[in-house]
C-alpha cells in the first residue's frame, strides 16, 4: 500500500527485498539466458559478454531518496519504494560496434514490453560540458506471451533494466567513474577530459570502420579467382619458385589474408577457416618466403594438392586426421623444399619425405 510515509516504506521495501531475494537472483539468471539467446539468434550481431546483478538493498534505498523521494513529497504523491526502482535486476549487453546497440535494441523490443528507454547516446551528444558514457539503457518487463509461460510465472511481474553498451563504451564507463572532479574544474582539465572522450568516441568509429571494410575486402576478393588463376599460369615456368616466386613491384598482387582465405577456399570449399587461424598462417608463409605473391601460393596448392590428398588418405588409416591447414603445409613443402622445410615438424617431414620415396620407388 503506496504511503508518505518513508520509514514506513522503507521498512516494507526491506520485507519485499529480503522475501524476494532469491527470486530475484533465479529471474537474473532466467531473463539473461532469454536475451542472450535472443540476441546469439541475430548472426549480424556481435557480442563480448551479457552478465547482470541484484543490486544491494541498501543502495535501492538510497537511490530512491537521491532521486524520486523529494518530488514525491512535495507533490504529496503516494508512493512505495520497489515501483521506483526498475533496476533492483539489472544486466547488461556489451556489444563490438556500435550499430550492433541499434541491432541488440530490436530484437529486445519484440519480446519485452517497454517501461521507459533512456538514451545517454542522445544525452551526452546534446549537452556541453557533459562527460558521462554512451550507452542505451531500457527499462523492461517480460510480455503478455512470455508470461503466459510456466518458466517465467514466477517472475512475471519483475521489472530489469538493460543496458546495452559497446566495448569501448563500457570501458569509458569504468574510467569516467573514476574521474572524482569533471564539473566546476578548470578548463584544462576539462579539455583533456573533453580529448579521452573524444579518442573513445573515435576509437568505437575506428573499429566499425575495420570491421566494415574488412567485409568490402573478403567480397572483392570472392570474386577475383581468376585474376588469381591468371597470374598463377605465369609462375609455372619459374624454376620451381625459387626466383620469381617473391613479387616484382608493380607486377604481381602479394599474398595477404583476404587472398589466401579465397584461395583457400577454392580448394577446401566445404571447410570453415577461423580468421584467426587464417591470420596467423598467411603470416607463418609469409615469414618463409617474403613478398610470395597470390599466383604462386595458387601455384603450389594446385600442382601438389593430388599428390597431398593422395598422403592423406595413407596417413589417415592409422587414425590420424590432417585439417586443410597442415595438407597446406605438406603442399607448400612440397612445392618448395628448401624455403618451406620449417613450416613442418622434423617429424611430420620425415614421414612425408619416407611415403614420397616409397612412392617413387
Amino acid at each position: 500500500m503506496s504511503s508518505l510515509d518513508f520509514d514506513a516504506e522503507k521498512k516494507s521495501f526491506r520485507e519485499f527485498y529480503n522475501e524476494n531475494l532469491g527470486n530475484l537472483h533465479a529471474a537474473l539468471s532466467s531473463f539473461a539466458t532469454l536475451i542472450e539467446s535472443l540476441v546469439q539468434s541475430k548472426s549480424d550481431v556481435a557480442i563480448s559478454s551479457v552478465n547482470g546483478r541484484v543490486k544491494d538493498r541498501e543502495e535501492c534505498i538510497s537511490k530512491f531518496t537521491r532521486k524520486y523521494r523529494t518530488a514525491l513529497e512535495a507533490s504529496k504523491t503516494p508512493y512505495t519504494i520497489q515501483d521506483k526502482i526498475t533496476d533492483i535486476i539489472g544486466l547488461r549487453i556489451v556489444c563490438l560496434y556500435e550499430d550492433d546497440v541499434e541491432s541488440v535494441k530490436r530484437a529486445i523490443l519484440e519480446e519485452f514490453d517497454v517501461l521507459e528507454i533512456t538514451d545517454k547516446i542522445s544525452q551526452v551528444e546534446g549537452t556541453e560540458d557533459s562527460f558521462g558514457y554512451k550507452g542505451l539503457h531500457l527499462d523492461l518487463k517480460l510480455n503478455e506471451m512470455r508470461k503466459a509461460m510456466a518458466e517465467y510465472r514466477l517472475y512475471a511481474n519483475y521489472a530489469f533494466e538493460l543496458q546495452i553498451r559497446t566495448v569501448v563504451q563500457d570501458s569509458w564507463s569504468i574510467l569516467d567513474h573514476k574521474i572524482k572532479y569533471k564539473k566546476s574544474i578548470p578548463n584544462n582539465l576539462k579539455r583533456r577530459i573533453n580529448t579521452l572522450a573524444a579518442l573513445f568516441e573515435l576509437a568505437d568509429r575506428e573499429f566499425r570502420a575495420i570491421r566494415d571494410e574488412t567485409r568490402m575486402e573478403l567480397k572483392q576478393t570472392e570474386e577475383i579467382y581468376q585474376e588469381i588463376d591468371a597470374e598463377t599460369k605465369e609462375s609455372e615456368g619459374d624454376n620451381g619458385g625459387s626466383e620469381q616466386a617473391s613479387v616484382q613491384p608493380g607486377k604481381y598482387a602479394p599474398l595477404n589474408a583476404f587472398y589466401f582465405l579465397r584461395i583457400a577456399q577454392h580448394f577446401f570449399p566445404k571447410f570453415d577457416f577461423e580468421p584467426h587461424k587464417v591470420d596467423g598462417f598467411t603470416q607463418e608463409i609469409v615469414s618463409l618466403k617474403p613478398n610470395l605473391s597470390r599466383g604462386k601460393f595458387n601455384f603450389y596448392l594446385r600442382e601438389t594438392i593430388a599428390t597431398v590428398k593422395h598422403y592423406q588418405a595413407e596417413f589417415e588409416k592409422s587414425g590420424e586426421r590432417m585439417n586443410p591447414f597442415t595438407m597446406m603445409r605438406h603442399c607448400l613443402y612440397l612445392g618448395d623444399k628448401v624455403v618451406f622445410a620449417a613450416i613442418l615438424t622434423d617429424t611430420a617431414r620425415e614421414r612425408f619425405d619416407g611415403w614420397l620415396n616409397d612412392q617413387n620407388k
